[in-house]
């Protein structure tokens, strides 16, 4: 099968195409595992933690890629839970020990880091941690509802917000403008208020449905009583802090932050950011069951899934598009 693998990790400045086109092997799946015929994967931020060494892969070379949508074309011994032809979908957990919190277990595993992702024509997975797709989203749509759209799902959980309080959005890429979406679905008394650096972010965000849009550090018309942050930043943070309301939370949604301005953590003011019992909590990845909660309410919604599609073999151009911030929405690559 055709595959993008990523030899090295290292910084994309220094090297903008880290992953190469090979022909590899064909996967078999094993005891309780399903093959899947991936024919979408989107591109995540998280990517690129992998590959600049934020979040390293445990052994190279590696197929990177979770967000996946395919087909099931074989299964696995004592696996019987999806039908030849089905479509499913895959996120960034591709297993874990089953509980409530394994997403924090030791023994979680990333699709597309601890094992071979869907940058790919093939992969496998455990039945458990795939998902039936919703006939509402085509292949394209419906991958970045795999991280993008469920992560989002769960911060939004994690906000513990309720129906008229004020929510706020920080970054508007391939997760915020889903979490938009959700929020004034679930809450459809509350007001949406999305930060942005982008003029572009920041129309798209009105375009649907948020109540306000300004700058990073700009002042919304009232103060948030949460606010989600979805930037690989620490200016956002440190500006979402200042910005709640007292009590307020902000869940920050990432897997790593980047180092750039990492500095500007040294001008945290106790006073301004933290006291009156702020709190901030962190997303670390997903649960199995996140995943098939999610998907039923996006296709209830519907969500709009703006995307922007590449073949694989572009896939270190969909890469640095996202690293340079050239994002309205998801991008996705088309596989088969």
């Amino acid at each position: 099968m055709r595959a993008m693998l990523l030899h090295k990790t290292g910084s994309l400045e220094a090297d903008p195409e880290p992953l190469v086109l090979a022909d590899v092997d064909d996967p078999s799946p094993g005891d309780g595992e399903i093959l899947i015929r991936v024919a979408a994967c989107g591109v995540c931020h998280t990517e690129l933690d992998e590959i600049e060494g934020r979040t390293p892969p445990p052994r190279l070379p590696v197929i990177p890629g979770h967000e996946v949508v395919g087909r099931v074309v074989g299964a696995g011994h004592n696996a019987s839970r999806f039908r030849i032809g089905q479509r499913v979908g895959v996120g960034w957990i591709h297993s874990s020990d089953g509980t409530e919190f394994e997403n924090i277990s030791p023994a979680f595993r990333a699709t597309g880091r601890d094992v071979n992702g869907g940058y790919a024509e093939l992969m496998t997975v455990p039945e458990a941690y795939a998902a039936p797709v919703p006939d509402a989203f085509g292949d394209v749509e419906a991958a970045p509802l795999m991280c993008a759209g469920a992560v989002g799902f769960r911060s939004l959980r994690l906000t513990g917000l309720g129906n008229g309080e004020v929510l706020g959005l920080t970054g508007f890429g391939g997760s915020g403008h889903l979490v938009l979406q959700l929020a004034r679905h679930l809450f459809p008394d509350s007001r949406l208020f999305v930060f942005a650096r982008s003029e572009r972010e920041r129309e798209f965000a009105l375009e649907l449905g948020a109540d306000w849009s300004g700058d990073t550090e700009d002042v919304p018309p009232e103060a948030p009583d949460a606010i989600i942050d979805t930037t690989p930043a620490w200016k956002p943070v440190i500006a979402a802090l200042e910005r709640l309301r007292p009590g307020g939370r902000l869940v920050i949604n990432a897997i790593r932050k980047e180092d750039a301005d990492r500095q500007l953590l040294a001008g945290l003011r106790y006073e301004d950011h933290l006291w009156l019992e702020k709190e901030i909590k962190s997303v670390a990845n997903l649960t199995h069951r996140d995943l098939a909660e999610f998907l039923p309410v996006a296709a209830e919604v519907p969500l709009h899934v703006e995307t922007q599609s590449y073949p694989l073999e572009a896939a270190n151009e969909a890469l640095n598009d996202l690293r340079c911030g050239h994002v309205r929405g998801a991008k996705v690559l088309k596989i088969n």
